[in-house]
C-alpha cells in the first residue's frame, strides 16, 4: 500500500470513532469520553497528581505552545472523527480517577494503536489501571462497535515498576527494548515495549483480569 493510499484509508469517515460509555460487569471503574464540562474536575486530579506523574510524562521536544482545555477536548473530537485517537477518563463513583488514551491509529495492514494511561495517586494500588487497559483493549481488538484494531502498543520507561506491573497483569506479550523511543523529562529515553493481540482476546481480557486468582488479585496500580 503506497502512503497516498494509507492516508486516504485512514480520512475514509467509516474509520469514525464513536465513543461509547464502557462498562463490565463486577469492575467498579467505567471508561466514557472526556467533555468540556470536565474541565474543572479532570485539573483538579490532573495537577493534583504533577509531582506522582512528573518522571513518566513524555513531552514535545519541540516544546510547541500550551493549548487551553477547550482546545485540547475539541483535538480529542477531531481525533475521534477521523479515527486516529481515543481517550477516556477513568472514572470510580462518578469520579475521575485517571485517564487512558489509544492514539496513533494506523488502519490498512496493520491496524494498530499505541496506549498510555495513568491513575490518580489516591487511588493507586486498587487494579484501576489494569481493569482500564482491558477494558480498552476489549473495546479497541474485539468490539464489534469498536475500532477493530490488531494489536495495541505499550511503551514503559524501565524504571516504572508500576506500569510494568500493569501490562504484566492484563497478559501484554514482552516485545523487547526500543532505544531513545520517547521523549521524557528532556531526554530522549529507552522504553520496554508490550502488546495485545485481537488473537489473544479469547473471552476478553477482562473477564480473564478479574477471575478469582488471576493476576490481579496481587497488589499494583
Amino acid at each position: 500500500m503506497s502512503v497516498f493510499q494509507s492516508i486516504k484509508e485512514a480520512l475514509r469517515p467509516d474509520n469514525q470513532i464513536r465513543m461509547p460509555r464502557l462498562t463490565h460487569p463486577g469492575c467498579p471503574i467505567a471508561l466514557r469520553p472526556l467533555t468540556m464540562d470536565d474541565e474543572e474536575a479532570w485539573n483538579e486530579v490532573r495537577w493534583r497528581n504533577n509531582a506522582w506523574l512528573a518522571p513518566w510524562e513524555s513531552g514535545d521536544p519541540m516544546h510547541g505552545g500550551a493549548i487551553t482545555f477547550n482546545q485540547w477536548i475539541q483535538r480529542q473530537r477531531r481525533n475521534e472523527q477521523h479515527g486516529t485517537g481515543a481517550l477516556f477518563a477513568i472514572e470510580y463513583q462518578m469520579r475521575i480517577v485517571g485517564q487512558i488514551s489509544l492514539g496513533a491509529i494506523s488502519y490498512g495492514a496493520m491496524r494498530t494503536g499505541v496506549v498510555g494511561y495513568w491513575v490518580d495517586q489516591l487511588y493507586a494500588g486498587r487494579g484501576f489501571a489494569p481493569m482500564a487497559l482491558a477494558m480498552l483493549a476489549d473495546w479497541a481488538l474485539a468490539d464489534p462497535f469498536g475500532p477493530a484494531l490488531h494489536r495495541l502498543e505499550i511503551a514503559i520507561l524501565p524504571d516504572n515498576a508500576r506500569s510494568l506491573a500493569v501490562v504484566r497483569k492484563v497478559g501484554a506479550h514482552h516485545e523487547g527494548l526500543r532505544e531513545r523511543y520517547m521523549y521524557v523529562n528532556g531526554q530522549w529515553r529507552d522504553h520496554v515495549t508490550f502488546s495485545l493481540l485481537a488473537e489473544n482476546a479469547g473471552e476478553g481480557f477482562t473477564t480473564r483480569l478479574l477471575q478469582p486468582g488471576s493476576s490481579s488479585d496481587t497488589p499494583g496500580e
